[in-house]
């Protein structure tokens, strides 16, 4: 395809959480500023063409399908010559990046797949890497430790290109910031920018005061809402201070303006206020940990009803531990896919966590949401979470998306 990928300034995100919304909120930001920026994220909700944005604005599917069939004669003649066949994400990676070469994007922003060092995104030479989180998730495939896990996302690092880091546990903290310092990259800590909330926490959004190296704030409105919305904001505003070192112009304005708009659904969306009813798409214990402290913090008196379920390969018994407290009723399903196929262990696994909070299983996802409805009480709310592949349907039923 010609590297159409080296054609395009890049900003690279990895990291175990955060990442979706790091990347938006410095899209957005770029993209108030008056850049066009690309944006390249996955998985998606309901569409693949959710995975390619620019300025905020998905691919058009004939657009999407012209790069399918350019992409598919490329791999007829690889397939000649024996070579492996790409996978799904590989595809969909290249198709972001010729589009974005062919689009003239100013920047873009990629998210990685999954990890960093072997990810099909990780084939640029960026103007600046950020790993907004590293803890357990994709073990088998990333590593059992920590420190394992690290390295593969630090492979995304690269010599004398600026890396910006989230708040890392220690021992994978040691490890991105050895391998910073042997690719002789500049090394900025998310701790460089202060988002403290205000006087406003809602969930639909908060009021946030901010005081980062080029830019200082007070009582700005945040369209996200939740405690670790605030960490991402921290990391991208980090982010931005240092391509605005490289002479990428943002005003305070353009961060008003991205802040004010920002939505990314699937991240403690409300999707029905009668009754009450969050998606959220949990799908580890981190993730679980982040949203189960932030919703104790807007809804601190009220029960919930959960509808939960989780893919094959997700580390379902750590992540429910976060998740039963303010639960008074569960119900598990089983997430779309061949990798839902072993759904019904997250039954088992609740009934042992969680003996006293009524649990039953219910295989379609309407039905369970639809059951989860049902046993709703006054003043409860109703949760959704565990997988992409359960939030589709779940978010469907509500919003006709």
């Amino acid at each position: 395809m010609g590297n159409p990928q080296l054609k395009i300034p890049c900003v690279h995100v990895a990291g175990t959480n955060g990442k979706g919304s790091t990347s938006l909120l410095i899209s957005a930001i770029l993209a108030c500023a008056g850049y066009r920026v690309g944006r390249f994220t996955s998985p998606h909700l309901h569409s693949y063409f959710e995975r390619i944005t620019i300025n905020g604005q998905e691919i058009a599917g004939y657009d999407f399908n012209h790069y399918l069939d350019v992409i598919d004669n490329c791999i007829e003649k690889m397939q000649i010559t024996r070579e492996e066949h790409p996978t799904e994400f590989e595809v969909l990676t290249a198709v972001a990046y010729q589009y974005f070469a062919d689009q003239k994007v100013d920047i873009a922003v990629m998210e990685t797949g999954l990890g960093g060092r072997y990810d099909s995104t990780n084939v640029i030479e960026p103007l600046l890497s950020v790993i907004t989180s590293i803890d357990y998730d994709h073990t088998a495939v990333l590593g059992n430790t920590l420190e394992e896990i690290a390295y593969n996302k630090a492979g995304i690092i690269k010599r004398r290109v600026p890396v910006v880091i989230g708040q890392l546990p220690e021992p994978a903290l040691e490890v991105v910031v050895g391998y910073a310092a042997d690719m002789q990259a500049p090394l900025y800590s998310t701790s460089l920018s202060q988002v403290v909330p205000g006087e406003l926490q809602t969930l639909t959004g908060q009021s946030v005061n901010i005081v980062a190296p080029t830019h200082s704030l007070d009582e700005v409105w945040f369209s996200l809402p939740g405690a670790f919305q605030r960490e991402n904001l921290a990391c991208a505003l980090t982010a931005v201070s240092v391509l605005e070192e490289q002479g990428w112009k943002v005003k305070d304005q353009h961060i008003l303006d991205a802040l004010f708009s920002a939505y990314i659904p699937g991240r403690l969306e409300m999707v029905s206020r009668q009754p009450l009813v969050l998606v959220d798409a949990a799908h580890n214990p981190h993730a679980a940990r982040s949203m189960s402290r932030s919703l104790h913090d807007l809804l601190p008196d009220r029960k919930r009803v959960l509808v939960c379920g989780m893919v094959n390969d997700k580390d379902a018994w750590n992540t429910l531990k976060y998740l039963g407290k303010n639960t008074c009723y569960c119900v598990i399903t089983r997430p779309q896919g061949e990798r839902g196929s072993n759904w019904f262990r997250v039954y088992e696994y609740w009934e042992e966590l969680f003996p006293d909070i009524p649990v039953q299983a219910t295989e379609n996802i309407v039905e369970a949401v639809e059951q989860g409805i049902s046993n709703l009480r006054s003043n409860q709310y109703m949760l959704v979470t565990g997988s992409f592949y359960v939030l589709d349907q779940a978010r469907r039923y509500f919003t006709g998306d």
